[in-house]
C-alpha cells in the first residue's frame, strides 16, 4: 500500500492527514502553528509529527508517495513564495525545498491552501466528477481556487484566482485589506455582508429584525429565511456583485461547475437564488451553463486536497 500526507498550513493550527492512495483516510490531526520568531519552527514542527505519526501506523517513508502542503500565500508551480506568508512571520523562500530538508527522502510539493483546497473540493467534495472547477470561499475575506483540466492554475507568480480582489464597484470610499479599493471581497464576505447590512440600515428606519442585535452574515440570511424585508434587499445586493464578478471568472476560464464553500456558505443554498441571477446576467451566453454547487469538505478540503495532489499528479 502506498500513501499520501496532506498539510494544511493555517495561521493558528496545521491540519495533517494520511491517506491511502485510493483516497481512504488513515488518520487526521491538527498541531498548534507556532509563529514566534518569524514562523521558524513552522516547518521543523509539522515534519516531526509527521514523522511521529508514520511510525505510529507503521508506515515506511519508502510507502509515502509525496506530501503536500498548503500555505496562506502566494506559491508558484516550483513551490516558491514570492511574497512570503505575513500572517506566519515567513520572507520570500522555497516552501517545497525548506520542508523536504526537514522531511527527508520524501517528495514534497506546495502550493496556495486556497488552490489546495479547490482541489479537494474538485477530487473529493462538491465538484466531484467535473475537472474544470472554480471553488469560491466566502469567508472573512472571499479566496478563490481554479482547476482546469484537472489541474490547479497558479500562474506565474503563484497569485491564481484571487477572485475576491476582481474590481467590481467604482467610488468605494472604504479601504480593502489588499490596498484597493471597490474590490468583490469587500461586498461578497462575510465582513463585507455586515458593510452592505450597515449601509442599507443607515438608510432610512424601515422595520427590520436586524436592527434588534449585532448585525453578521448569519444573521442577515437567517432574517432572509424568515421573510425580512430589509434582509432580502442586503442578500439581492450581495448576490449581484458577487454573481457578477463570477460572471467575469466564468468568462475567462469557462468552468463546468462553481464550488461555494466558507463560512457564509452555511447559509446553504439559499445563496445561490441570490447569485444565479446576476451571473446569467453578465456571463458571456456558452458560459451561463456553469453549474453551482456547495462544497462539502469543510475544514478537511486542505488536507484532502494537498493529499489528492500528490496522488493524482
Amino acid at each position: 500500500m502506498k500513501y499520501a500526507v496532506g498539510v494544511d498550513i493555517g495561521g493558528t493550527t496545521v491540519k495533517i492527514g494520511i491517506f491511502e492512495e485510493n483516497s481512504k483516510i488513515v488518520d487526521k490531526w491538527e498541531i498548534p502553528t507556532v509563529t514566534e520568531g518569524n514562523g521558524k519552527q513552522v516547518l521543523p514542527d509539522i515534519a516531526k509529527s509527521v514523522l511521529a505519526k508514520l511510525s505510529e501506523h507503521g508506515i515506511e517513508k519508502s510507502d509515502v508517495l509525496g506530501i503536500g502542503v498548503g500555505a496562506p500565500g502566494a506559491v508558484d508551480d516550483k513551490g516558491f513564495m514570492p511574497n512570503g506568508a505575513v500572517n506566519l512571520g515567513w520572507a520570500p523562500f522555497n516552501l517545497a525545498e525548506e520542508f523536504g530538508k526537514e522531511i527527508g527522502d520524501i517528495p514534497v510539493k506546495g502550493a496556495n491552501d486556497a488552490n489546495v483546497a479547490a482541489f479537494g473540493e474538485m477530487w473529493q467534495g462538491g465538484g466531484r466528477g467535473h475537472s474544470d472547477m472554480v471553488a469560491v470561499t466566502l469567508g472573512t475575506g472571499v479566496g478563490g481556487g481554479i482547476i482546469i483540466g484537472g489541474k490547479i492554475v497558479a500562474g506565474a507568480t503563484g497569485a491564481g484566482g484571487e477572485i475576491g480582489h476582481i474590481h467590481i464597484v467604482d467610488d468605494e470610499p472604504d479601504t480593502c485589506g489588499c490596498g484597493g479599493h471597490g474590490c468583490l471581497e469587500q461586498y461578497a464576505s462575510a465582513t463585507g455582508i455586515v458593510r452592505l447590512a450597515k449601509r442599507r440600515l443607515a438608510k432610512d428606519n424601515e422595520p427590520s429584525v436586524l436592527r434588534e442585535g449585532e448585525v453578521s452574515a448569519k444573521a442577515v440570511f437567517d432574517a432572509v429565511k424568515a421573510g425580512d424585508k430589509v434582509a432580502g434587499e442586503i442578500a439581492d445586493q450581495f448576490g449581484y456583485y458577487l454573481g457578477k464578478g463570477l460572471a467575469a471568472v466564468a468568462n475567462v476560464v469557462n468552468p463546468q461547475v462553481f464550488v461555494i464553500g466558507g463560512g457564509v456558505s452555511k447559509a446553504g443554498e439559499i445563496l445561490l437564488k441570490f447569485i444565479e441571477p446576476s451571473f446569467k446576467k453578465y456571463a458571456f451566453p456558452p458560459c451561463r451553463g456553469a453549474k453551482f454547487a456547495m462544497a462539502e469538505l469543510g475544514n478537511d478540503a486542505g488536507i484532502v486536497g494537498a493529499a489528492g495532489m500528490i496522488i493524482n499528479k
